[in-house]
Formats: C-alpha cells, structure tokens, sequence
C-alpha cells in the first residue's frame, strides 16, 4: 500500500512546492473559468475568431489555395439528452466547409497550461514577463499552422484528417509547449527554492 508520509518525504521541497502552486493555480482558473468567463465568451470569442482568421489570411495569402472565408456559426449538438448550442469560427472553401474551430480549439486551455508552467517555477517577474509573452505568441503560431494542417489534410488527404485532429497536431501542440518550458526551466536550480 502507499504510504504517504513516505512518499512526502521521497521528493524534494522545491518540487512539492512547484505542484501545490500548479495544483492551486489549476483550480482557481477553473472556478474562473467556469464560473464567469465560459459563459460569457469574453476570452473564447475573440480568441476563436482571431484563429478562424489567421488561419483563412494564410491559406488565402501564402499558399497555392485561395477562397476561403471565415464565419462565426451557431451550432447545436445533442449532449446527455439535451440540446446545447455553441457559436463557433467556420472557415469555408468555396463556400463548402472546411473546418470548424469551436473554443476548445483556440488553445486557450495550452496558453494556461503554459503560463501555470511559468509562474510556479522560480525566476525573476521580467524573465517569466518575457517568456509568457514569447511563449504565448509561439503557442498562438503553433495553432493557426495546426488548423491550416487541418484544412490542407481535409481538402487533399481526407483520410488522414481524423488522425491528425485527434492525435498527431495535439501531440505537436503540447511537445512544443513543454519545449518552450524547458527551454526557460533550463537554468532554473530548483535547489534553491526556499519556503
């Protein structure tokens, strides 16, 4: 059996310490979250739009593909028996679909993930001020290229689609948001953390 008094003394304090911070800051931003910003879609809409329309500005702009507009849509599911509606970015191709990018796409949840990474660790407000910003942009970048991958998947390799949605342009996002931490967690001791 696991004994936790053991396993508390096992690790180290500064990493008991980066955890509760991790652990507290998660939960304070879901009580905000979900409490007050979900609903309102004051951090989703814009987020969202902003993604539709990088991502349409590229494919109309700097590839060999053009006629793509973006819309923001009203979409409704059936979630536990009852109907939920959702508004959402559409980018359109010719005036057929190509994409979907509903607020759980936007990266909003990776660009906190992130910037919890940031603030637990130990180091000076303007390097952490630095690597928010940078990270932030990078991880925006990041985005916008995985929903052009989408689309171009979903105009000339179709099958491919599912997999690179589910799976393959979620693990590129994440690998390079722990990239980008571990880049500015590299000359951070966490030895030196005191209480």
């Amino acid at each position: 059996m696991l004994n936790l008094k053991s396993l508390q003394k096992d690790i180290p304090l500064p990493i008991r310490l980066f955890l509760g911070k991790a652990l507290l800051l998660f939960i304070i931003w879901k009580v905000i979250y979900s409490g007050f910003l979900y609903d309102s879609q004051y951090l989703d809409h814009p987020l969202t739009t902003h993604v539709a329309k990088a991502s349409t500005y590229l494919l109309n702009n700097l590839g060999g593909m053009s006629d793509f507009s973006t819309e923001r849509e009203n979409t409704s599911f059936i979630f536990e028996g009852g109907e939920t509606v959702n508004e959402i970015s559409a980018i359109y191709h010719y005036d057929y679909i190509s994409l979907y990018i509903a607020n759980a796409c936007n990266g909003l949840e990776v660009f906190i993930l992130y910037i919890g990474f940031i603030i637990c660790m130990p180091s000076s407000f303007w390097r952490k001020t630095k690597y928010i910003i940078l990270g932030i942009l990078l991880l925006d970048i990041i985005n916008i290229l995985r929903c052009v991958g989408l689309i171009y998947l979903k105009e000339y390799f179709d099958v491919y689609f599912d997999f690179a949605h589910h799976y393959l342009f979620k693990a590129v996002v994440y690998t390079a948001t722990l990239i980008i931490w571990g880049y500015f967690a590299r000359k951070i001791h966490l030895k030196n953390e005191t209480v």
